[in-house]
């Protein structure tokens, strides 16, 4: 008999470990990760054209557990494939568009801006994500900043290249000097928050930028991170990520979404950024400065019942 914890697939990027991680807690489940790496040949074919195998994993690796929760395109097979050799003993999960037929999960989690529909899908608002208030909270002393009377203190947080823009370097000197600006540091303190995401180049100019009067986180630290999202009084979050835009609208604190020139369509992208900004949640980087509160958003507690239910349905609890 499996036990009943989660075995978490993905390709180990921070957003998709973030997703599955928030899931597996909101769910009270202890859980194990697993790092998906395919056989390179397998990286070249998307999951609908690729044999539903075990085989197409480099590493073998074992599932003693009840529920499987994957995210990301490498773990579409593998836990496909556990599933069709367990069986109902697992019930399994997946977190974004599959991109195959949704018959192949019991569960499907999917972002209302990807237009998914059907009776095994729970549609979300934004991204799913393990961050807490207690966690956040937990952390405000992290950075050490005490909070001065005349300044309010501003957490720009920035993500890096994707399929969708480039992160140029005029592009980011044109953001960067217009964020300055607009924070003057007389009224303003910015703290500077990088992802894993952050190129170094990039992280070398925030540093030139706003290192003076202000300051600039310069490594990846997520406890600094929880601290800027605890201690700041504005959120401002690079437009290339769903999954962070997502975590600073739990706080219930004005966010803004400082917006870059994409190289290609970005309909889903601005869907999510509409949807946001029709609850109140967040506004597009402008030449002013504004205060404004919301319901902060908590999607994974959410949808924690209804998967619950589900999976009650399917007799695996």
């Amino acid at each position: 008999m499996l036990e009943l914890k989660a075995l978490l697939l993905t390709q180990g990027m921070h957003g998709m470990v973030s997703q599955v991680e928030g899931l597996a807690k909101a769910l009270n489940l202890s859980y194990k990760h697993q790092k998906i790496e395919l056989k390179p040949i397998w990286n070249l074919f998307p999951p609908k054209i690729s044999p539903i195998s075990e085989n197409l994993v480099k590493s073998k690796f074992v599932c003693d557990c009840k529920v499987i929760i994957s995210c990301g395109r490498k773990s579409v097979i593998p836990s496909i494939a556990l599933k069709k050799r367990l069986g109902n003993q697992i019930f399994n999960i997946h977190i974004q568009d599959p991109k195959v037929s949704f018959k192949h999960f019991d569960l499907i989690i999917s972002p209302q801006h990807d237009n998914l529909k059907g009776e095994n899908i729970i549609n979300t608002t934004g991204a799913i994500h393990y961050l807490t208030k207690k966690e956040i909270n937990d952390y405000s002393t992290y950075l050490g900043i005490e909070k001065d009377k005349r300044k309010e203190l501003v957490a720009f947080i920035i993500g890096g290249p994707n399929k969708y823009y480039k992160y140029s370097e005029k592009q980011i000197h044109d953001l960067f000097n217009k964020v300055k600006t607009l924070f003057t540091p007389d009224k303003y303190k910015i703290i500077v928050i990088p992802s894993y995401r952050t190129p170094e180049n990039i992280l070398k100019i925030a540093f030139n930028t706003f290192s003076f009067n202000h300051h600039v986180v310069k490594t990846i630290d997520k406890k600094a991170y929880l601290s800027a999202l605890s201690i700041s009084n504005y959120l401002v979050v690079t437009c290339d990520s769903t999954s962070m835009i997502s975590e600073a609208a739990m706080t219930g604190k004005p966010v803004y979404i400082a917006m870059m020139k994409s190289f290609k369509p970005t309909g889903r992208f601005k869907k999510f950024y509409s949807q946001l900004k029709d609850l109140g949640v967040t506004r597009e980087l402008g030449d002013r400065i504004e205060s404004w509160s919301y319901s902060a958003l908590n999607e994974v507690s959410r949808i924690a019942p209804i998967v619950k239910a589900k999976m009650k349905k399917n007799g695996i609890i």
